[in-house]
């Protein structure tokens, strides 16, 4: 383990990387069984879905208290789980898990809680993913031989409720899910689903579960148990997260009240939803990487005061395939200027041309006039991070 530790050390300052993958990758070289050895006799809790992973797992280290575990840059798979696990000696640990790898992560670090929070596409390189991937999650919780496993579940997500159905225990949460077109025919039988507001069935019996956790307007009702949400992260879709990560740590005998009073201090996370400054401009940084996700955040941000920017690239992180443009509803920004930016701004101008959205295409940052005016910045990843390297802290 020391070995480890100094190789992620010696990454971090020598400007190589963050040193939470590189260590690990060594580890699992030399012991391909070390993940489960770091997780043994741990209480560990785990996060997985298409979106809100980081969140979600900020949230339950924040509510938990001090002396959390956790991979807080978003390495989350297998080498970056050794490297949390391997830089801290604390029983308590939360770690957010790629979709692809939860099965083997399950297996491997006997969890005491799994929250699975949705299933939508990513990118375009992946196109069937989703589908399978909810088979795979459900025979994983079917088949997991401990009854001591919690699964925490969005109920309003049918993929999701395929997913976890089989799980020996289940707390199931009614919370807001605004993105659906992943999910319009049956897992089960493949019928269409019929949906009604938040709730959903199918002719073939396959329904939405009954459930323990409702988001409300401004609270939420956890076992009857109401319990007020005043959170610092802005949009609905952080009320469901919050939602998710409070039900998982009532699991483990946490106080929801202070659980979510010091959720709530949350302002941003990795750099998620926090404000920059740039040319005297304070940016608002918020990632969208699918359409779930750009649905999500554009509407948190269409009433927003100030300017709207959105970056897209299309490098190996974002996917090389931009088409899921088509497939983001642009067409609620109708009214608002939206200034294009990244190296595929031309194919997002194109988009929200077809939307009717009125847009600018920055080509030259001599364009954007120098000045006080807010701005809204939505960036898939790649973007996100170089907008984090030429912005500066406020």
């Amino acid at each position: 383990m020391a070995a480890l530790r100094t190789l992620n050390w010696l990454s971090r300052v020598s400007g190589r990387g963050a040193g939470t993958v590189v260590g690990g990758n060594l580890g699992l070289a030399m012991c391909p069984d070390l993940l489960a050895q770091l997780a043994r006799g741990r209480t560990i809790l785990l996060v997985s879905g298409t979106n809100g992973k980081t969140t979600t797992t900020a949230m339950i280290a924040r509510g938990w208290g001090q002396g959390v575990v956790t991979n807080s840059t978003g390495s989350n798979m297998p080498a970056g789980h050794v490297a949390a696990l391997a830089g801290s000696r604390e029983n308590r640990v939360v770690l957010e898990v790629d979709e692809a790898w939860l099965a083997e992560v399950v297996a491997r670090t006997q969890p005491r809680v799994v929250v699975l929070l949705n299933l939508s596409r990513d990118q375009l390189d992946r196109a069937n993913e989703v589908r399978q991937l909810a088979q795979r999650w459900r025979t994983c919780l079917g088949e997991f031989s401990s009854e001591d496993l919690t699964v925490v579940a969005n109920a309003n997500d049918p993929l999701v409720v395929y997913s976890a159905r089989d799980a020996h225990h289940v707390r199931w949460c009614d919370v807001p899910q605004q993105w659906l077109d992943d999910a319009r025919s049956c897992p089960v039988c493949t019928s269409p689903l019929i949906h009604a507001g938040r709730e959903w069935h199918c002719s073939c019996g396959f329904a939405k579960p009954s459930s323990c956790t409702t988001v409300l307007d401004d609270a939420l009702e956890i076992d009857g148990e109401s319990v007020t949400l005043d959170l610092g992260l802005p949009g609905a879709f952080n009320e469901s997260n919050a939602a998710l990560a409070l039900t998982a740590l009532a699991e483990l005998g946490v106080n929801v009240h202070d659980a979510a009073a010091a959720i709530g201090t949350l302002a941003s996370v990795a750099g998620r939803f926090g404000q920059r400054e740039w040319h005297g401009r304070t940016l608002r940084m918020l990632l969208a990487k699918n359409p779930a996700g750009f649905s999500a955040i554009i509407s948190s941000v269409r009433e927003a005061p100030g300017d709207v920017w959105v970056a897209i690239n299309a490098r190996v992180a974002d996917g090389h395939d931009p088409s899921w443009l088509y497939d983001v509803p642009f067409e609620q920004l109708r009214g608002r200027r939206v200034w294009c930016w990244g190296e595929r701004r031309l194919d997002l101008a194109t988009r929200l041309d077809y939307a009717g959205v009125d847009f600018v295409v920055v080509d030259d940052e001599s364009q954007i006039a120098r000045g006080a005016t807010p701005v809204s910045l939505i960036a898939n990843y790649t973007a996100f991070s170089d907008w984090m390297a030429r912005s500066t802290p406020c």
